[in-house]
């Protein structure tokens, strides 16, 4: 079954709705009851992936409740860099908590996501903290709400990343499963899997055919403003061992084929005893208001 069928189907199932001629009763469950995974192709794709789970490490990676890296960070503008690197510390708590921070950086101008390119004259840390749909970067003078863009480009990121391909696109019986076939990424020949949701929002899954670790992620997306498609990517390498967990320590993004940024993992945790408070934060102030002089 072709994914142009399948969007067909998923549009017939939302279309316009008109009063129906009287008939007889008839079978409606059958229609809404179409399983768009009952093909070949589909059965091999859930393989291929679940392969990769298997790969991974099984159930310790499908249910760690959080994960620690720290490394060195680098932004990119145009696939170039002037920075030597930044140290960061990252904590994810799934579903839906992180908190990213700079370490002991004197001048900083972008963080992760671009946060809102606030320039560190105190040599304090900069922290950006999600929690659920919110947002909230700490700087030197106090906390403010995530900038409304970055953090729709966040979620966007969260929504389409590998645990939530594994753990939530995967378990949702209404996403549809396409085997790719085999091609080279990043020098490494991988099976691909495209897996698309009710929404006709899709994402590309490239795993390594040896390994069967996962090599990039692709999805893409369409600007509410000037309506142009945008491809962002995530290419995956290094991987260690870590508490039985196969780990990538290298991580590069890509937006409409520009490196955007990269992550050198130097250590890796699971399963920390971490405090709801890492994941709490309160505004103290509003950056788009002026501050007062003293």
């Amino acid at each position: 079954m072709t994914r142009f069928l399948f969007v067909l189907l998923l549009g017939g199932l939302g279309g316009a709705q008109t009063t129906p001629p009287p008939a007889s009763p008839a079978p409606a469950a059958a229609q809404s009851s179409v399983n768009m995974n009952d093909s070949d192709n589909a059965r091999k794709a859930r393989a291929v992936l679940d392969q990769t789970i298997q790969a991974l490490g099984g159930q310790p990676y499908l249910t760690y409740e959080n994960r620690c890296e720290e490394g060195r960070y680098y932004p990119l503008y145009h696939g170039r860099t002037e920075s030597t690197g930044i140290p960061y510390r990252y904590y994810v708590e799934y579903p839906d908590r992180d908190r990213f921070e700079v370490i002991h950086t004197k001048d900083v101008f972008l963080v992760f996501g671009q946060v809102g390119n606030v320039k560190d004259k105190n040599k304090t840390d900069i922290v950006l903290i999600h929690n659920g749909d919110k947002g909230y970067e700490t700087t030197y003078k106090g906390t403010a709400a995530q900038d409304k863009l970055e953090l729709e480009n966040y979620l966007r990121r969260r929504e389409h990343s590998l645990e939530w391909v594994f753990r939530k696109w995967m378990r949702d019986p209404s996403v549809a499963l396409f085997y790719d076939g085999t091609a080279v990424v990043d020098g490494k020949e991988t099976e691909g899997v495209t897996l698309l949701n009710r929404e006709n929002d899709s994402v590309n899954v490239f795993l390594d055919l040896n390994s069967h670790y996962p090599v990039k992620i692709s999805y893409s997306w369409r600007d509410p403003k000037d309506k142009q498609k945008n491809v962002e990517e995530e290419v995956y390498d290094s991987y260690k061992l870590v508490q039985g967990i196969w780990t990538p320590h290298s991580i590069t993004r890509y937006f409409n084929g520009e490196t955007s940024q990269q992550r050198f993992i130097t250590t890796a945790s699971y399963n920390l005893k971490l405090p709801d408070s890492m994941f709490e934060a309160a505004v103290t102030y509003d950056p788009t208001v002026p501050l007062k002089r003293r």
